[in-house]
């Protein structure tokens, strides 16, 4: 913005501010107003058309650029991936040198095609995008144009309310008198001046709208046209070609189906496919923070699909890493019937030697007057230790720190028990947890 054109806009601003607010008077062309919204509307069409058609030729590439990038995924996968590289004698071809004919056919094929569409494609370039891009250059134009005739329009209102504002002055001196001619001369002026371009604007846009109309027709039929162009070459190409490795007069479903075969089935049998985890559980931060979080839940998994007798060679064959495991996570799960009272002693920490000499000299303690057992056992309720996440349908996941209440339990804390949680109900492990004391 120049200078001179700052100037007029401090000028102006008090009699924008009140064009905003409605205050005051305030000059009002239906006509205009009714022309200026369709102007809007032509301007957000004309936008979204030019967008449209610039997409539309980036979608195409596009699409032959995925199907270049298919492929080649194809080739990849198609080519051997097994063998060992420190002994080449021991390397085994299971690629499908069939697959990677096809898919170098394929692409082939593919680069035919984007040699065909270029010269389709650029006649959409010439013919739609840019066009397109001259009748938005047009539309900013005539925007200026509108912009210039309402800042004509306020410095109308504005010499108006000053010229009114001095004719309405009873006592007026010499000065006054002075202000009322170079008030009137200004207001002449501005008056001209807006009835100018409003005049034009009112008898231009019209013309303007009908022209556009004129415009689009040629643009839009052009689109249709060489649409039909494009698809017409994807057709008789992708129609045409000569791979024997697809079948193409047999059923679309049923030569997917010969091709997968029972290849599902046999994927879905791999232990590895089944493998359960669970996310990493987040150490407790509270009164618990001598526990540390378990790796995983695997062990879980693992009660899920009863391979808890592997578990158990597994700790057998390892006790060092066992032991050392004991003092860090949750005791795992066993399905061979541990003692409870055994693994407590094994895991519960060594008392100090001050504390076992002054337990043993203290005088032994008054027997206990029997408490009267209610009718109706307490509720017992546990704490979480740690996070756990559920592995399958019917747990219970939790977060560390979380207060369960107990539903089913037995003896054994490395067991599952089964607790409710937030109207939740669902099974948990009980070496995840730690009883509360019942008051």
């Amino acid at each position: 913005m120049s200078w001179k054109g700052f100037k007029k806009s401090v000028v102006r601003a008090p009699q924008t501010f009140r064009s905003k607010f409605n205050i005051g008077e305030h000059t009002k062309d239906p006509i205009y107003e009714d022309a200026g919204r369709r102007f809007k509307s032509l301007e957000t069409e004309a936008k979204k058309l030019s967008e449209d058609t610039t997409k539309y030729t980036e979608a195409i590439h596009g699409l032959l650029n995925h199907q270049v990038g298919f492929a080649d995924a194809c080739i990849e996968i198609y080519n051997p991936i097994s063998g060992r590289a420190s002994d080449p004698e021991s390397y085994r071809l299971e690629g499908s040198e069939e697959g990677v004919q096809a898919a170098e056919a394929y692409k082939d094929i593919v680069h035919e095609l984007e040699s065909s569409l270029a010269s389709e494609l650029e006649v959409i370039e010439t013919r739609i995008v840019q066009p397109t891009a001259e009748l938005l250059h047009i539309i900013r134009s005539v925007e200026k144009f509108l912009t210039k005739r309402d800042h004509k329009q306020i410095d109308y209102d504005r010499h108006r309310a000053t010229l009114k504002r001095l004719q309405e002055k009873k006592d007026r001196s010499l000065k006054d008198e002075k202000h009322l001619y170079e008030a009137e001369t200004s207001f002449d002026q501005a008056s001209q001046e807006y009835e100018y371009y409003n005049d034009m604007v009112k008898e231009e846009l019209p013309r303007l709208f009908e022209l556009e109309q004129d415009f689009i027709a040629p643009l839009f039929q052009g689109l249709y046209y060489m649409q039909l162009n494009i698809f017409w070459i994807l057709y008789q190409k992708m129609s045409n070609f000569n791979i024997p490795y697809f079948d193409m007069n047999s059923d679309i479903i049923t030569a997917y189906e010969e091709k997968r075969s029972d290849v599902r089935d046999r994927t879905e049998a791999l232990t590895i496919t089944r493998f359960k985890t669970g996310r990493p559980a987040r150490k407790h931060s509270g009164s618990y923070t001598g526990h540390s979080s378990p790796s995983s839940s695997s062990s879980f998994s693992n009660k899920r699909e009863d391979v808890a007798g592997d578990a158990t060679s597994v700790s057998a064959s390892s006790p060092t890493s066992s032991a050392a495991a004991t003092s860090e996570v949750p005791p795992p799960y066993t399905s061979i019937g541990a003692q409870p009272s055994a693994m407590a002693a094994a895991t519960a920490p060594e008392k100090p030697a001050s504390f076992t000499a002054s337990t043993a000299s203290a005088p032994p303690a008054p027997p206990i007057k029997p408490k009267f057992k209610p009718a109706v056992p307490p509720v017992e309720y546990v704490t979480a230790l740690y996070d756990y996440t559920a592995q399958a349908a019917g747990d219970l996941s939790f977060h560390a720190g979380d207060r369960i209440e107990v539903v089913s339990r037995s003896d054994n804390q490395n067991e599952w028990w089964i607790g409710r949680l937030h109207n939740s109900e669902g099974q948990f492990p009980g070496n995840y947890v730690q009883l509360d004391e019942i008051s």
